[in-house]
Formats: C-alpha cells, structure tokens, sequence
C-alpha cells in the first residue's frame, strides 16, 4: 500500500524560495525511483525532477535546470525538493510520485508512465 504524505507548499514572491518533502510508506523505497511533478491549470501534468532508488542520476527539466534540487534520505523514507529563484511560471501543484523501479529510465519523464503512484499534491503559488 503506497502512501506518499507531502508538505511544504505555500505562497512565496518571485525570487524567493520553498523545499517540498514527500513522506513515503508501504513500499521498500530505496528501490524505487522516486520524482516530483506539477500541472498548472490547463496544462498537462509534466515531470520536474527525478532521482534513483539510492540518489543517482538526479534528473531535471530544463525549465528548472540551476534553480530546483532533488534529494531523498533513504534512512527517513524522505523525498525532497528545494526550489530556489521562484518564478510566476513555477506556479501549480506539485506531486510527489514513486516508480515500482529502481531506475528512472526515459520513461519515467512522462506522467502516463503506467509504473508512476502518486502524493495528493501541494500547491505553490509565486506571486510577481
């Protein structure tokens, strides 16, 4: 039974900054790739950033390339991810999401990724 309990969400103005954490139970989860993902209103949800099931291979779109910084504590069963420089277009709900594989392979970028469980989401609002 995967349970994946977010926090961290909030209202902050351009340039300012906010970590989200996932707290993850019902699932070994060193041995799950772990990533976070937003959707705005109307757009798709798309992924943001991603990392393996030991912290390998941190993966992040090119909109928040330099500003976003994915990490996990294995010991704690603990996702992160600190968001830096905040802008208006980071705005959406954040999804904290676990994959049943270790790897987050090129698959594992798209939402509709079938191996894909997923947080109930936290809202981040930048205002201009």
């Amino acid at each position: 039974q995967v349970h994946l309990e977010e926090n961290g969400g909030g209202s902050v103005q351009t340039g300012g900054s906010l970590t989200l954490s996932c707290k993850a139970s019902g699932y070994t989860f060193r041995n799950w790739c772990m990533g976070w993902f937003r959707q705005a209103p109307g757009k798709e949800r798309e992924g943001v950033a991603t990392i393996y099931g030991q912290g390998e291979l941190p993966y992040y779109t090119d909109s928040v390339t330099g500003r976003f910084s994915i990490s996990r504590d294995n010991d704690i069963n603990t996702l992160y991810l600190q968001m830096n420089n905040l802008k208006p277009e980071d705005t959406a709900i954040y999804y904290c999401a676990a994959r049943n594989s270790y790897n987050c392979d090129s698959r594992s970028k798209s939402a509709s990724d079938s191996l894909w469980y997923w947080g109930q989401g936290t809202q981040v609002t930048v205002s201009s």
